[in-house]
């Protein structure tokens, strides 16, 4: 084997071992003494070297990405989970409206991001320029909004059984971002790039399960503000893969 092969081999090492001793470090996290919800990274934490926040709104581009047809919170079944999935993160998706139970598979080894309960407000979604003509795009007050909407909430959930508790405790809001949007998107506007966009919301990163059968479930009854009355609740039955 001559060096520029040697070289390349110890490449793809490294980035085997930096890939294990990754995984190792966030399951250290999440089962810290002091995490009421073992396998819940923190969330303080920066996995993957994002906040939740961030986190947050690389989950809302991910969704609006993808056209309404295919998109996963449209979907009934589970068959468009990995609809736009790329990177250790793999991306959870919620419901509109009612209650909905999806089985998919997810590779082994990738985080799961997910929404218990979410909002988004900005200029892709009708609360000021463009998709509101005339008003303009003020950031204080979509964070306002945003949070408003998130303020009257209760939230409960699982993973394979075990409840997660103090969900109240994993509320972020999202730095300012942009989605681009497709044809035939997810909220029926022109295709291209909208900004500013904010979003408040509860969200969970879990560290990688094991290989295997796993249940999360989640729902949330909202109480007040712009969503009152609203009633969702989602059921994922995983299976993780090699």
């Amino acid at each position: 084997m001559d060096m520029k092969d040697s070289l390349k081999g110890w490449r793809r090492l490294a980035s085997a071992l930096g890939a294990v001793v990754g995984l190792m470090v966030l399951t250290a996290i999440a089962f810290a003494q002091d995490n009421p919800n073992p396998r819940v990274l923190p969330i303080h934490s920066s996995p993957f070297g994002n906040t939740y926040g961030e986190w947050s709104a690389r989950w809302w581009q991910w969704l609006f990405s993808v056209p309404a047809a295919t998109n996963p919170v449209n979907d009934s079944t589970g068959a468009q989970c990995a609809q736009g999935q790329t990177g250790k993160v793999w991306f959870l998706a919620g419901t509109f409206v009612g209650a909905v139970t999806r089985t998919c598979s997810v590779p082994q080894g990738k985080a799961l991001f997910f929404p218990i309960e979410n909002a988004t407000f900005g200029a892709a979604v009708g609360d000021c320029e463009p998709t509101a003509p005339g008003v303009r795009c003020v950031e204080v007050v979509l964070r306002a909004a945003a949070a408003a909407s998130m303020d009257s909430v209760t939230l409960e959930g699982s993973i394979d059984g075990v409840p997660l508790l103090d969900l109240s405790d994993y509320r972020v809001q999202s730095p300012v971002f942009s989605v681009t949007v497709p044809e035939g998107n997810l909220v029926g506007i022109p295709s291209g790039t909208y900004t500013p966009m904010v979003s408040d919301g509860y969200w969970l990163m879990l560290a990688p399960l094991s290989r295997g059968a796993h249940d999360i479930h989640f729902k949330v009854v909202v109480t007040g503000g712009v969503f009152n009355g609203s009633v969702t609740e989602v059921t994922y039955h995983l299976n993780v893969v090699n």
